[in-house]
């Protein structure tokens, strides 16, 4: 993967962190899909279970009712569109997988749901593995590493070879910023995020709008787009190669201008 790509967050959820959910129906979420490909989008990332920090906990049927509409309706309307779909739990990816999603993206690193492994193996689409230290209800409490980027490239080399034992080669990596890890770890990893590029895989950075930026900032989420802006700059420069936004088009400015930097 040579130029970075864009990844459109859709969120099918009444209680997203960034937009609290206005974008909780199939009408409004097909539209903001639509406005995120003619942005730039490669990918579309659907999400029907909400994973920030105290968050209720929903079943899978609950989860499978609130996104499947809305990648019927994102094929219909878009066929081209490359949805990934990001969930822990194998019932979802396979209903997904089976309605035309094209990737998983699971923040357990199936830790949460062993049997989601079966369903990378039987449907071998590409697999977004990331690092997160607990589960969404504990893993801001007190989160605490030697040294996190160590910590993280033992985590995924374990990973990666169980993945490619299986035959599994096309795999993306997310460090997960913002999963078990304070503010402060949160940089640290941005500031060495190339040490990750020894793992030779592609990796997907997703900073928009999260609390590390407005906390720092004191403001708050729907503010936050200029220091995601900036934020994303140095992803880029430290290696990432998919960034995970709600703002297309801020993101793919950011690629652009990175592109062109004369001592690249």
């Amino acid at each position: 993967m040579s130029t970075p790509k864009t990844m459109g967050i859709i969120n099918a959820t009444p209680d997203s962190f960034y937009d609290g959910g206005i974008n909780n129906s199939v009408k409004k979420a097909t539209e903001l899909a639509e406005k995120h490909m003619s942005d730039g989008a490669t990918f579309l990332d659907i999400g029907g279970y909400s994973s920030k920090p105290g968050a209720k906990n929903i079943d899978s049927k609950t989860e499978i009712d609130r996104i499947i509409p809305t990648i019927k309706s994102i094929n219909k309307r878009i066929p081209e569109a490359v949805i990934s779909v990001d969930t822990f739990r194998h019932e979802v990816a396979r209903a997904a997988l089976n309605e035309g999603a094209s990737l998983i993206n699971d923040i357990s690193a199936w830790e949460m749901d062993k049997k989601l492994f079966n369903i990378i193996r039987e449907f071998n689409v590409p697999y977004i593995l990331m690092h997160m230290k607990g589960n969404p209800s504990n893993m801001q409490k007190n989160p605490q590493y030697e040294n996190i980027i160590e910590e993280l490239i033992l985590y995924f080399s374990l990973k990666i070879q169980q993945l490619n034992l299986n035959g599994i080669k096309d795999v993306i990596i997310d460090p997960g910023f913002g999963f078990g890890k304070n503010i402060n770890h949160n940089f640290t990893l941005l500031k060495d995020l190339n040490e990750l590029s020894v793992l030779n895989k592609p990796i997907l950075v997703g900073l928009s709008r999260k609390s590390m930026i407005y906390k720092s900032l004191k403001t708050n989420s729907i503010e936050s787009i200029n220091g995601t802006t900036a934020l994303n700059m140095l992803a880029l420069e430290n290696g990432a190669k998919i960034l995970r936004v709600h703002d297309i088009k801020e993101a793919q400015e950011c690629i652009k201008l990175n592109s062109i930097l004369p001592f690249k």
